[in-house]
């Protein structure tokens, strides 16, 4: 699917000379750009980073931690703004660091996620910068780097610093910006949760080992931890492995973190899959996403084993869990969220 913000600065790109720096997003998980030897990418994904090095990129997976990058050293910066404002803050503020005098920042972004404003801020701290439009909702900037000073940087929200942000009975959470629902305990993460021990009482024998596919900062896993059974918690974002990695370091957690996109390259089978995949309120209902996870869970279950998924209600995943599962049944609902209990092809 081709995106319209992302098409205003992908010439930036391909002509960049110097030295450039492409920050790649997950917006961008469609692009084939010829790689540029100009240009080092650094994204927060590591589907992204994968899909990047296949085509020959000179590129980076981190939680966006450009101090690799020395002040002061680089003629352009080349970004596609994220979802998330604290992440496109503390970019936008690195770019300025690392920027010479007169080195370029080109963003792009729609408006409904706040392109105007991000321009507005940075061009405060920048000191000069225009911008264009492709339609009424996207627009594209240019800013130049002429202030010397860095008092006029955005509020990233301490974008590097774990901190705890949620809790319960049981457990504090550690997490950060980046991290999807970085701030809070998810609501149908919860439900699951609630759910759990009725959940785990359809499976034929209890179970040996788990998989937490799409981990975050590792609130199911983190839940699992009484059942005293080896957990797995997967993402493909680098944010969200630092925070689950923090809390499976703070508590007796019998687990390990792996960076991987819908588990790709773990060979282990489980007993038991947990799921809240990125397809609810704030993401598009993406089919081949859809489809990703539920094979991953489907190549990743043991015979016997049992997996379950939690959607928002308009979710039609039963529908979708056909092709690759005997049995998809919805287990339990709220009028919100529902769990889906899906059982292995025999």
């Amino acid at each position: 699917m081709s995106d319209t913000a992302f098409n205003l600065i992908a010439p930036y790109i391909q002509r960049a000379s110097g030295r450039s720096l492409w920050l790649a997003d997950e917006n961008l998980l469609s692009a084939n750009i010829p790689a540029n030897e100009a240009v080092i990418a650094i994204t927060n994904r590591i589907d992204l980073e994968q899909h990047l090095f296949r085509q020959d990129w000179k590129v980076f997976f981190s939680d966006y931690d450009l101090s690799i990058i020395e002040d002061n050293s680089l003629d352009s910066v080349i970004y596609r703004v994220s979802k998330e404002k604290p992440v496109v803050h503390h970019l936008i503020n690195e770019a300025f660091r690392c920027l010479k005098p007169e080195g370029k920042l080109y963003i792009a972004g729609e408006k409904g996620e706040g392109i105007k404003t991000y321009f507005s801020k940075a061009k405060k701290l920048f000191g000069e910068g225009e911008t264009s439009k492709a339609d009424k909702n996207t627009w594209s900037a240019t800013l130049t780097k002429v202030n010397a000073s860095s008092e006029d940087l955005l509020d990233a929200k301490d974008f590097h610093q774990l901190r705890v942000t949620a809790s319960d009975e049981t457990f504090e959470y550690y997490s950060k910006p980046g991290v999807f629902g970085w701030d809070k305990i998810d609501r149908g993460s919860a439900y699951l949760i609630e759910h759990l021990d009725s959940f785990l009482m359809t499976l034929p024998e209890p179970p040996k080992n788990a998989l937490d596919l799409g981990c975050g900062y590792g609130y199911l896993s983190l839940n699992l931890s009484h059942l005293d059974i080896p957990v797995t918690a997967t993402d493909n974002n680098a944010a969200a492995l630092k925070a689950c990695e923090r809390n499976f370091n703070r508590y007796p957690i019998n687990g390990k973190v792996i960076p991987a996109s819908c588990a790709e390259g773990i060979t282990e089978k489980f007993d038991l899959i947990l799921c809240n995949p990125p397809f609810h309120a704030g993401f598009s209902v993406d089919g081949d996403l859809t489809d990703r996870f539920l094979k991953a869970a489907h190549d990743r279950l043991n015979g016997r084993g049992v997996a379950c998924f939690v959607t928002n209600m308009h979710i039609p995943l039963e529908r979708k869990a056909k092709q690759f599962f005997h049995q998809a049944e919805c287990i339990a609902s709220n009028g919100n969220f529902k769990l889906i209990r899906l059982t292995h092809k025999t």
